[in-house]
């Protein structure tokens, strides 16, 4: 039970982030100045940016056959790159978020809220390989920095919306807590999680798209969000890069 609780740490905090930004924005949050935000989300991208590197960092122990951990890395992004533009992932992701405001446009500031915030809380790469890697192997850095993140959108969030915002925090709970109990189980058959090179190449990929999400912190925090790199395009990186460790293995 200590063993899935420990797996799991990364989403209860984050929870905890989304209800308490909430309790903060619904009270202040209105009344934040502009640059003040402005300022906040550049710190953000700075602490963003240099986490997503540092997970990156895990690739020099990676080898895929006769490919370098690098060069793992760029091949799974550049085929990932493909693969999503190709699904148009990030315009879907765009479409099921202006469906859902369509949806419930008449029905009040606290499903909206509620919907936009779960969406913007869900949907990312940082949900998906933090909470991998916080089943896989105990280390819940990255939801922590998700958290913070998350946190600080609550505050401006629940300052517009209201407390329906802090809803987003069951959806977070099923999402991110479902894929660490999965990611958990699936530790049990590696002989060392913290050293499998496929659970290495998941993470290097995966600080890489961090280190993305930075740099769309930083652009948002300048003002040129139209710059911004198109992360969503690139999560198919995060099975295909898996994959080749296994399929060049034998080279």
């Amino acid at each position: 039970m200590l063993d899935l609780v420990a797996r799991t740490s990364g989403t209860w905090i984050n929870v905890a982030a989304i209800a308490a930004g909430t309790v903060v924005g619904a009270g202040v949050g209105a009344r934040l100045p502009d640059r003040l935000g402005r300022t906040l989300m550049q710190v953000l991208g700075l602490v963003t940016l240099l986490v997503g590197l540092g997970m990156a960092r895990g690739l020099d122990g990676v080898r895929a056959g006769p490919l370098p951990g690098i060069i793992l890395a760029l091949v799974s992004l550049a085929l990932g790159a493909v693969v999503g533009e190709l699904l148009q992932i990030e315009e879907r992701l765009t479409a099921i978020g202006e469906a859902a405001r369509r949806k419930v446009g008449g029905g009040g500031r606290f499903t909206e809220g509620f919907v936009t915030a779960s969406l913007l809380f869900c949907i990312g790469p940082m949900a998906i390989v933090g909470s991998i890697q916080n089943g896989l192997t105990l280390d819940a850095q990255t939801l922590v920095l998700k958290s913070s993140l998350d946190g600080i959108a609550a505050v401006a969030l629940a300052g517009v919306y209201g407390v329906g915002v802090g809803l987003s925090a069951l959806p977070i709970l099923v999402l991110q807590g479902g894929i660490s109990v999965a990611a958990a189980a699936f530790a049990r058959v590696l002989p060392d999680p913290a050293t499998d090179p496929r659970v290495l190449a998941v993470g290097g990929a995966g600080g890489l798209l961090v280190a993305g999400i930075g740099l769309n912190l930083l652009l948002a925090g300048v003002g040129m969000e139209d710059r911004r790199v198109r992360v969503g395009s690139m999560l198919p990186a995060l099975l295909i890069a898996p994959v080749l460790v296994v399929v060049l293995a034998g080279w």
